[in-house]
């Protein structure tokens, strides 16, 4: 089992950068693929970006260059640092984890979710 608690979002001005964690309580930590999305009103939860466990990264197209996700297996937490953020990055953003192997581009790979995070962006 494993647990995932979301920390760090807030309102911010276009522009401007926030830092998620997301802090992780259970075992194996550093064999997930541990992953954020983010889901707009009335939209589809979508993917944001992910990081398996030998630090291979992806991301979606939209925060190529703005977003960057990484994780610290000591302290068992993943990140994800958005600089250049716009109105469009408006949305709850979830961390995600998902068993080794994953690539982790679909929410379906993934088992375990935190509550979310509002991240507003204002123009």
């Amino acid at each position: 089992q494993v647990q995932l608690v979301e920390s760090g979002g807030g309102l911010v001005q276009a522009g401007g950068s926030l830092r998620l964690s997301c802090a992780a309580s259970g075992r194996s930590f550093g064999t997930l693929t541990m992953g954020w999305f983010r889901q707009a009103p009335e939209k589809e939860r979508e993917f944001v970006a992910a990081i398996n466990w030998s630090g291979t990264t992806s991301y979606a197209d939209s925060v190529k260059g703005r977003f960057t996700i990484s994780r610290d297996n000591a302290k068992m937490t993943a990140n994800l640092q958005m600089n250049s953020l716009k109105p469009e990055d408006t949305a709850v953003y979830y961390c995600a984890a998902a068993p080794f192997g994953s690539r982790g581009l679909s929410p379906d790979e993934y088992t375990y979710w935190g509550q979310g995070t509002q991240v507003t962006v204002s123009s």
